[in-house]
């Protein structure tokens, strides 16, 4: 591994000492890593046998929400297009993380953030969802978008995987049937980090927030705030503040459980039938 840092680093022109390679914990797809040499500390993730656009994907997000100048993501200064089963690498700059509270001015940031739009519902190129792939195309229609490409393209990994079938694939079939029964047709469609978790965003040493590991697409932005009720991590006066610069339907309540609904049909396929009844449930909230 350490040949295959140096090598990377070449990619980059940095053929300075290198003082540090130590692995660093935290994700379960990549190996990662932080290395130092004499001219900067780098974080570098490394991969093997990927598709050609998985790190593209990530480094072509993080262009895009640093470009909002909304809120502070990691710089990218390098990215491997691979091809075949060869080593791949991700080099980006090393962010010094912080103990400090900033989700007070991480719900202003990422509110401001969302209010970058576009004319069109989700994304012109395939990305990625955990280590799944995540199938986009332009929609005039957010439901349409939310149906054939989210809770479609999760129905169609959860069928081949054997995670969805018998009742939870009919109600499945019939929420995407009535989807726009749920949700709103033409939101305004916000530029979403798309993967936002608790582990998704950090404080640096100088209490400033940052956005990693996005998943970038264009959408209603209740979408996002869903998932960050979803597993924790977010305190309340996260979304006090955003609720401030950006306020969210008077249904989101009701939006809620359905937009949630993508992320457990994803946790569902990658980690198993622990989140089955969390699915089913909210399934048969919807239809029955």
């Amino acid at each position: 591994m350490e040949r295959f840092i140096r090598e990377t680093l070449e990619k980059v022109n940095d053929t300075s000492t290198v003082h540090s390679i130590q692995p660093v914990s935290g994700g379960d797809i990549n190996q990662s890593f932080y290395v130092e040499t004499d001219r900067r500390p780098y974080f570098i993730k490394v991969n093997e046998k990927v598709a050609s656009h998985f790190f593209q994907a990530e480094a072509e997000g993080l262009r895009l929400i640093k470009e909002t100048e909304a809120v502070r993501v990691p710089d990218v200064y390098h990215y491997d297009i691979p091809d075949g089963d060869e080593k791949a690498a991700l080099v980006m700059e090393w962010i010094e993380k912080g103990t400090s509270d900033a989700s007070h001015s991480f719900g202003k940031s990422l509110a401001h953030m969302h209010q970058h739009t576009s004319e069109k519902y989700g994304y012109g190129k395939p990305t990625f969802v955990g280590e799944l792939n995540q199938t986009n195309e332009w929609c005039t229609a957010w439901t349409d978008y939310y149906r054939r490409y989210r809770l479609g393209g999760q129905l169609d990994i959860g069928v081949t995987k054997g995670s969805i079938s018998g009742l939870r694939e009919e109600r499945l079939i019939k929420l995407m049937d009535r989807v726009d029964e749920f949700i709103p047709q033409k939101p305004k469609a916000s530029l979403l980090h798309g993967d936002l978790w608790g582990g998704n965003w950090m404080t640096t040493s100088e209490g400033e927030p940052v956005l990693i590991d996005p998943s970038v697409l264009y959408g209603d932005h209740a979408f996002e705030l869903a998932f960050t009720e979803l597993f924790g991590g977010f305190p309340p006066n996260f979304l006090d503040q955003y609720h401030t610069y950006f306020e969210l339907p008077e249904n989101y309540q009701d939006t809620k459980p359905i937009y949630q609904l993508f992320y457990l049909l994803v946790h569902l396929n990658i980690f198993g039938e622990m989140y089955g009844s969390q699915v089913d449930r909210i399934l048969k909230h919807y239809v029955g």
